[in-house]
């Protein structure tokens, strides 16, 4: 008989927790969520007050059969599931499903996996908290009400396959509109004047400085003027203005701000931080990695001053107690932190080693001393114009919690003013060096990478920390976004420049414009599916509306707010305004008429099709006569494709050459670009064009698939050379017979299958089924 069975969701946290607790304590894992929402009539009892009707899915049954053995041997079971809503869920469906009465099990939660605070959760346990329970069921069931009611209209109005989601929408929408931002946004030129300037210090030793004009130049003719100015002018420094200023530390890391630094210091995906945290978090390493909390518990902060003190000297040392803005965030959590301070570094893989160095750096730097900061700035007159330029500099006098930490910014370009100035006097004169005028053109505001869409639906107050990681990976998987790199062009700027001789000269650079690095692109159905959305469901597509749901389910787990009666005030003027939809609503396909084919006279176009975007040549004056399709490059959009691009798309498919007395033939699937030789597909990766590939290259990629197959083949069988095993995609054997696919068990001994066997088996398989029979 098992005294004490504690239920954790990881197999990982289970072997931390087992650690901690004696033989008398049994830990188990139920591998996350155990029940979810059946598929069959949404899973909802839409007229019972929203009742949900929940099913074990049958690779979790294995699990509950295993937990419910467990369960009824202990005498008490201990739910230990994360301390957010869905770690709250978790335990009440355990509960549930394993069908443990209240008497015999106890709540659990801890915001680290440490032996002080497991022993302190054990010794103060609570019951699961039901509007915790409540708000995560509100929120499960209202996306997939929505989820289920919006698709089938997509899929009718616009493309089939496509999905729609509470917040999901809302993300792909601020990509798109900062896409069309970015299209329609007209770049002016200016120009920036910067001077370099010399002085003789006390010491006699040559000193230089730069110096900016505040003001810019429209165009060439006035910035040429005004260096023709200089060159005859006498330049002198009209004030020196020192000010002490204080930089404060930036608060310990919530879910989000992890997310946004790690993106921008380590180039981790908003998924790839969150992963990694979760392995911090389940060896004991960090704090609870999903919060919005910057709260930091006493006993952490006596920690980090103790650390600072020994390691950094008293000085450094400035314990403080930071605010959460969040109206929704739960003071009682705690901000992400070192379980102890005094590890600064821990064993791990490289990604762990590197998030856990960043979520240390910058809690301990939270508790660190201001930084003392001298900044400078220098006025310089020039003796025949109004106009003055101006140097700024700044020391640093004391650099407290800049000695750990740093925050990054989302700016591309730095601010230039943390140069340090020579000593400088008012009267004093200088003589310039050069003097340049640099044409800059504005630019539009950046495109999101996957940290600023985190930041800014933060700041709409959409999501929560859960929610993040899933919203951006959704919208990617589902192919509304694209996380790009793109080359930039080409773009010649002019130099003007004034040396001390007076000679004006002017040259004509060029530089990299428009390379895109890591950032989120709104595909083509990304841009009609937000119309569509738009135009039709406003309200579930406004930002301030997806906030005030987000504000009613923290009612609702704050007990202020009954769950269905939430949902009910939604759903029936959704549901309606989703039939009234799919009845009165056109069709939508971003159809553009381009012009017409000299070749036949045929109207040319390029809509959204059923598998993607295509251009298409039609015969208007046959009826009879089918349309021509071909599918749109990957970097071309339906809104931008003008005719010559769209009827060079017709070039496909193009014989490329002839290999082995047969023809090689390029072309563009459903799956994108290949070769078809003797019957026979082979992909085409990135790095070949079907427009333009060789028949050298062809015979590359024909001949490179031909030994990849020979080297994953495991037998071969003389009686049909159309049977043959072989390694899947996951290294796992299965059975190649003709078109069959037929997978295989792992351990199988390939050598004692005989072709009556395979044979055998192949005529027994059911592919709809994908199992053997």
């Amino acid at each position: 008989m098992l005294k004490n069975l504690v239920i954790v969701e990881s197999p990982a946290k289970a072997k931390t927790i087992e650690g901690f607790l004696g033989k008398d304590y049994t830990v188990a894992s139920s591998y996350g969520h155990i029940r979810d929402l059946d598929k069959k009539n949404y899973g909802i009892d839409i007229e019972n007050k929203f009742k949900p009707n929940y099913i074990i899915p049958d690779d979790k049954k294995n699990v509950v059969k295993e937990l419910k053995k467990l369960a009824k041997q202990a005498e008490k079971v201990w739910l230990a599931s994360d301390e957010d809503r869905e770690g709250e869920a978790i335990s009440w469906h355990l509960k549930e499903a394993l069908g443990l009465k209240e008497d015999k099990i106890e709540r659990i939660v801890f915001h680290e996996i440490t032996k002080s605070a497991i022993k302190n959760a054990v010794e103060h346990p609570r019951k699961i908290d039901d509007n915790l329970v409540n708000a995560q069921q509100a929120r499960r069931i209202l996306d997939r009400l929505v989820g289920f009611e919006l698709s089938p209209v997509l899929w009718k109005k616009v493309k089939p396959s496509l999905s729609a989601g509470r917040v999901q929408s809302v993300a792909v929408r601020l990509i798109v509109e900062r896409e069309r931002e970015i299209e329609a946004f007209k770049s002016k030129s200016q120009y920036r004047v910067v001077a370099e300037f010399e002085i003789i210090d006390c010491d006699g030793r040559k000193c230089s400085f730069k110096a900016e004009l505040p003001k810019r130049f429209e165009n060439e003719k006035d910035a040429k003027e005004f260096l023709e100015v200089c060159s005859n002018s006498e330049f002198k420094i009209n004030s020196v203005e020192k000010k002490a200023v204080k930089k404060t530390p930036s608060a310990p890391f919530t879910t989000s701000t992890l997310q946004q630094e790690a993106s921008r210091k380590l180039g981790y995906s908003v998924s790839r931080t969150m992963m990694v945290a979760q392995k911090l978090y389940e060896a004991g390493k960090i704090s609870y990695m999903r919060t919005d909390s910057v709260n930091l518990s006493e006993d952490a902060i006596a920690n980090a001053k103790s650390i600072i003190g020994s390691s950094f000297g008293e000085k450094y040392s400035q314990p403080r107690k930071y605010k959460t803005k969040s109206a929704g965030a739960q003071e009682a959590h705690e901000a992400i932190r070192p379980t102890y301070f005094e590890n600064a570094s821990v064993k791990g893989s490289k990604d762990e080693q590197a998030l856990y160095e960043l979520i240390w750096k910058r809690a301990i730097a939270s508790q660190m001393s201001d930084a003392d900061i001298e900044r400078t700035t220098a006025k310089i007159s020039i003796s025949k114009s109004k106009e003055q330029f101006v140097a700024k500099g700044e020391v640093i006098k004391f650099d407290g919690f800049l000695k750990v930490y740093m925050e990054s910014t989302d700016e591309e370009n730095g601010n230039g003013d943390s140069s340090i100035l020579p000593p400088l006097t008012e009267g004093q004169i200088v003589n310039y060096m050069n003097i340049t005028a640099t044409e800059r053109f504005t630019r539009p505001s950046a495109r999101y990478t996957e940290a600023s869409l985190v930041k800014k639906l933060e700041e709409l107050g959409i999501g929560r920390p859960s929610t993040y990681a899933p919203t951006i990976s959704t919208i990617q998987k589902r192919g509304y976004v694209n996380k790009i790199e793109r080359e930039g062009q080409k773009r010649e700027y002019k130099v003007l420049s004034v040396s001390p001789d007076g000679k004006l000269v002017t040259e004509t650079k060029t530089e990299i414009t428009g390379a895109d690095k890591g950032k989120l692109f709104p595909t083509d159905i990304a841009m009609l599916v937000n119309d569509f959305l738009v135009k039709n469901f406003p309200k579930i597509m406004d930002f301030k509306f997806t906030a005030h749901v987000e504000e009613e389910l923290d009612e609702i787990a704050g007990g202020k707010l009954n769950w269905y009666e939430m949902l009910s005030e939604f759903y029936f003027p959704f549901h309606e305004l989703v039939e009234h939809t799919t009845e009165n609503s056109e069709r939508v396909s971003g159809e553009r008429i381009l012009g017409t084919d000299p070749k036949t006279g045929h109207q040319v176009s390029v809509r959204m099709a059923k598998f993607g975007p295509v251009a298409q040549i039609t015969d208007l004056k046959n009826e009879d006569a089918k349309p021509v399709y071909a599918a749109l490059r990957a970097t071309q959009k339906l809104t931008h494709v003008t005719l010559e691009e769209a009827l060079e798309l017709f070039k496909l498919p193009r014989v490329v050459g002839e290999f082995e007395g047969k023809e090689v033939v390029a072309a563009i699937g459903r799956f994108g670009p290949y070769l078809r030789h003797d019957s026979k597909f082979y992909s085409l990766n990135k790095n070949y064009d079907p427009y333009t590939i060789e028949i050298d290259e062809a015979i590359e990629v024909i001949e490179a698939k031909r030994q990849k197959d020979i080297d994953n083949t495991l037998k071969t069988f003389d009686e049909d050379p159309e049977y043959k095993v072989v390694i899947g995609r996951w290294r796992r054997p299965y059975l190649k017979a003709g078109k069959k696919n037929i997978p295989l068990d792992k351990d199988v001994d390939v050598e004692k299958l005989t072709f009556e066997k395979v044979k055998q088996m192949a005529e027994e398989y059911d592919p709809k089924s994908k199992k053997k029979k």
